[in-house]
């Protein structure tokens, strides 16, 4: 319209009426955040808690904001009452309402004064030094937008964080103390047992993390990156996992020391056994070889060690810690006298092989001469003086103390090699052929 006013083209009664709406509804939506916001939780925690660090210096510029905005907001309220109250003078406004009305909604008719601007450290506040400030209705509606939307955020990231981490640090330190108290039975203490140095080392940490948490609450918070929402982000709980797995692994060693008190007396008898074999093994192998040394000749038999003392006096040891109930010293002892007492009976067992070896030659050598013998038997020729002649120096060697085994190999070898000379010649001979089951499966004879 043509008209003018010191705000601009005049209004007419329909853009009129329709600001007055849009100011009325703009108006309650933001009564309804100011009244929730004085009524969350998290805002109410923060007026009365003693706070630190972050926190503090951000509540106090939050509630210079808040107090603010309240101030904002009875200005915008007084505003659009007396716009309300010039619109229903008459049913049809007369240019000099409109006029008004135009310069009320549009202009900076809305003036704050000085002692509000100035409250404490506002963070949107512009030129706190002045004594009062003008804003228009819209712009004063961004002002409390943008001052809403910090509050909120300060007081929901606060509230969340206390919502989070003091309940599950409670609830860690009542599983802290569980624990402490089984590490107690089985002698885990600090200055005793790593895990009991673990145990109050994760106490001290919890006891000042909680602390630190109700003061400070923002110093806990990850804002969400590209997050614009109030409270957009999440707590940081870094500290309280690391001490959640410290603990876990502390009570995994607590019930490893609880399955020691458990099965103590029959892993210890297990032991006793496995040391036992092992010294018979090498009691058997020190008889094996004085039997090897007075049976053959030209041979060296390896000397045979006898057990280890130091596994009998750990063993000792072990049995005195479970009669002192001293668990959390017994659980690494037996671990590692279980695996040096397999070690020992292995050793036990390779050392009588190594002693044996010669009469384990002997035999095979005994059992080769015999088997050519019966098969020489089975082809009729066990009467050809020269086998009869070369097995009975083969066997006088392989039967006689001491025995030379490389001798009596070299005898036993010309038995086979002449008793494979006289198969091949009686295998040319039909009526002497024998069943080729004792044919050798390369066509020639064994040696």
């Amino acid at each position: 319209m043509g008209v003018t006013g010191a705000s601009g083209p005049v209004m007419d009664r329909d853009e009129v009426d329709r600001a007055l709406a849009r100011l009325g509804a703009e108006h309650e939506a933001i009564e309804t955040s100011l009244f929730a916001l004085q009524d969350h939780a998290g805002r109410r925690l923060l007026e009365g808690a003693e706070l630190t660090g972050t926190t503090k210096e951000r509540w106090a510029a939050t509630e210079a904001s808040i107090s603010l905005l309240w101030a904002y907001f009875d200005a915008y309220s007084d505003a659009l009452r007396t716009a309300r109250d010039i619109r229903s003078r008459r049913r049809w406004s007369s240019r000099e309402d409109l006029v008004e009305l135009t310069d009320l909604l549009r202009g900076e008719s809305v003036t704050v004064a000085g002692g509000a601007t100035a409250t404490a450290n506002a963070p949107t506040l512009h030129g706190a030094g002045k004594l009062s400030e003008r804003f228009t209705l819209v712009t004063l509606v961004e002002r409390m937008n943008e001052l809403y939307a910090g509050s909120l955020d300060m007081v929901v990231a606060s509230d969340a964080v206390w919502s989070a981490l003091p309940a599950r640090i409670d609830l860690l330190a009542a599983e802290l103390q569980r624990t402490r108290r089984l590490a107690h039975s089985v002698g885990v203490r600090p200055g005793e047992h790593p895990a009991g140095d673990d145990l109050e080392r994760i106490t001290r940490t919890l006891t000042r993390l909680r602390e630190q948490v109700v003061s400070d609450p923002l110093a806990f918070w990850l804002r969400a990156e590209g997050s614009s929402a109030p409270g957009g982000g999440r707590p940081d709980t870094t500290v309280y996992d690391r001490e959640a797995r410290a603990l876990e692994e502390v009570r995994r060693e607590i019930d490893a020391v609880l399955a020691v008190r458990k099965d103590a007396e029959q892993r210890l008898v297990k032991l006793r056994d496995v040391l036992s074999r092992a010294d018979r093994t090498l009691a058997e192998a020190r008889t094996a070889r004085g039997e090897v040394l007075a049976k053959i000749a030209a041979t060296e038999v390896p000397v045979v060690s006898g057990p280890p003392t130091v596994l009998q006096e750990q063993l000792a040891t072990a049995a005195e810690y479970r009669r002192q109930a001293q668990w959390h010293r017994l659980s690494p002892l037996l671990e590692s006298l279980e695996q040096k007492a397999e070690d020992e009976l292995l050793r036990a067992r390779e050392s009588l092989t190594a002693v044996t070896a010669p009469l384990a030659v002997r035999a095979e050598l005994r059992g080769r001469l015999d088997a050519y013998k019966a098969k020489i038997a089975r082809h009729g020729l066990a009467e050809d003086p020269l086998l009869i002649e070369r097995y009975d120096a083969a066997r006088r060697m392989l039967w006689s103390a001491p025995c030379d085994l490389r001798v009596a190999e070299q005898a036993v070898l010309r038995y086979q090699h002449a008793a494979a000379e006289v198969l091949g010649t009686a295998s040319r001979v039909p009526q002497q052929s024998g069943p080729p089951e004792f044919q050798d499966r390369r066509g020639e004879s064994p040696s």
